[in-house]
Order: structure tokens, then C-alpha cells, then sequence
């Protein structure tokens, strides 16, 4: 863990001053603590993008985290929404919000000074199916963490060791990811499926996905909390919550909770196609 923490220092004195990507989560709240640590307050800032995309409890966090470690830190509207290739939620949506994010962050730091956009990749990211790396090549944004070879595992241990709430926080892509592809995103749903997540955290679900499919609600929670969604009437006050938002059904995958579940049938699609087609829709290889 020093060795490769070490790597990601190098880097970032190397790239001396920089603008972070900072969505409130774990790898980019720890990029922007080692940023912080190494190159000082004054040579990081912390720019976070809102959109409806955007769960406005992470946007909170977002802000806490920032001013917790004692970062500048900025938030803009990006503009996702206005371009009809994201609206439509093609496989390789994460491509055309990353590239509008990306150059809002280009754009900022050549405006204030800064040498290097970077952001929270970390090493796991490098084998899942993520289009916005291409974004990211494209515009030429660092990811220490990655290039360091740190997993999400390391970066968890690194914010325990530094006393930050956030060590356990569960992973949480913006509300988009939770659209089956092809489906048309709009405000409306989103703001549906961020309230459906909300009431089942309420009830105690700490880990959970509600994932919208036409008029389906698919609920993905671990496992281990089966037996308690079937206790003391909560599948009904569940059912009865979902269809004051708008959902016709709600439905309980029987697989559990899996981040990135909707990219299940990309993942067979391009096994098939063979690791070319990987590489060329990730950004990869």
C-alpha cells in the first residue's frame, strides 16, 4: 500500500497543479485527500459536476468531504441533458457525460492555471465496462490511482487510515446508470428512481439499486436482507411506496445486489465479440 500511495504522490507532484474530478466517492474523495496532502491547498481544486444525473445526497456529500479535508472546491452545471446521443442512454452513454464533464474541467483549468484535470479510475475500473475512459483518454485526464495500480480495497484502507468517514461508503453511479439502455432518460425518472432509493434507505437498506425498466421497478438488495424485506408488512409498504412514484410493478431480483448489473448483457454481448470489441468500446488496450 506505501509503495503504490508513494506512485501516486510522484505523479501528482509531477503534474503539480491540479483540477479533480470530484464526485463525493470514495476514489475521488481519496485522490483529492492525496492531492490536498501532497501538493497543498492552493495547487487542487475540487470541481464537481451537477446535473439531474446527480443524487442530491451526494452532491451533500460531496460538499462535506470537500470541506472536511479542506479543499477548494467548486460545483457547475454540465450540460449532458442537451445532447440527444446521452438522452437516448445508448450501451456507451458514461462516453458523452464524461467527455461534457471533461471539457468543463479543461476548459476551468486552463482559465485559472491548473496543469492536469485528474480523476478517482482507480486499478479495479481497468477490467469493468466503463465508455468514459475513452472520455477521459480523449482529453487527456490523469487517474493516479490506476496508473499507480491501487484497487478500490487499497483506497478503502487509505481513508480508514486517515480517519474519514467515508471508508465504507457505498458506491453510488449517478441515477442514469439505473435506466436500462435504450430507454429514454429524463428528469422525471431519475427523480423517481433517487426517491425510491431514499425510502428503502430510510427503511434500513444500505446497499440497494432500484433499477427501471419500462414501468418496473427491479429492486436489487443483498442477499442476507431477503428474509427482513418479507418481515412485518415492509414488502407491502414498499410496493405501496413505489407506486405513488409512478412505478406499475416493483419486482425483487432474485440475484441481489450487483453494481453494474445493467451492464450484464453488454458484458455477454462483447465476451462474444471477443477482448477487441472490449477494448474499443471501454477506451481500453
Amino acid at each position: 500500500m506505501e509503495e503504490k500511495y508513494f506512485q501516486v504522490e510522484q505523479l501528482l507532484l509531477e503534474f503539480r497543479r491540479v483540477v479533480v474530478a470530484y464526485s463525493g466517492g470514495v476514489d475521488s474523495t481519496f485522490i483529492l485527500k492525496a492531492a490536498v496532502n501532497t501538493l497543498g491547498r492552493s495547487n487542487v481544486l475540487a470541481v464537481t459536476g451537477r446535473s439531474p444525473s446527480v443524487a442530491s445526497a451526494e452532491l451533500e456529500d460531496a460538499k462535506r468531504y470537500a470541506r472536511m479535508i479542506g479543499a477548494d472546491h467548486e460545483i457547475i452545471d454540465t450540460e449532458e441533458f442537451d445532447n440527444p446521443d446521452y438522452v437516448a442512454n445508448p450501451t456507451n452513454r458514461c462516453y458523452y457525460c464524461k467527455t461534457t464533464l471533461y471539457e468543463h474541467l479543461s476548459r476551468i483549468a486552463g482559465v485559472k492555471g491548473f496543469r492536469v484535470v485528474v480523476n478517482g479510475t482507480n486499478a479495479d475500473d481497468l477490467t469493468d465496462f466503463r465508455p468514459g475512459l475513452r472520455a477521459a483518454e480523449e482529453y487527456r485526464v490523469r487517474s493516479p490511482a490506476a496508473e499507480a495500480g491501487m484497487g478500490k480495497k487499497e483506497i478503502r484502507e487509505w481513508h480508514m487510515r486517515w480517519g474519514l468517514p467515508i471508508h465504507d461508503k457505498p458506491a453510488a453511479p449517478c441515477l442514469s446508470s439505473r435506466v436500462q439502455y435504450g430507454e429514454t432518460i429524463t428528469s422525471e425518472k431519475l427523480r423517481r428512481i433517487e426517491a425510491a432509493e431514499s425510502f428503502l434507505r430510510e427503511l434500513g437498506f444500505r446497499e440497494c439499486r432500484v433499477r427501471l425498466h419500462d414501468s418496473i421497478a427491479r429492486l436489487e438488495i443483498p442477499p442476507a436482507d431477503f428474509a427482513r424485506l418479507l418481515q412485518d408488512g415492509l414488502a407491502a409498504r414498499i410496493d405501496a411506496r413505489f407506486r405513488e412514484l409512478g412505478f406499475r410493478y416493483a419486482t425483487l431480483d432474485l440475484r441481489g445486489f450487483r453494481s453494474g448489473s445493467m451492464n450484464d448483457v453488454v458484458k455477454l454481448r462483447l465476451g462474444k465479440r471477443g477482448r477487441e470489441s472490449f477494448d474499443e468500446s471501454t477506451g481500453l488496450g
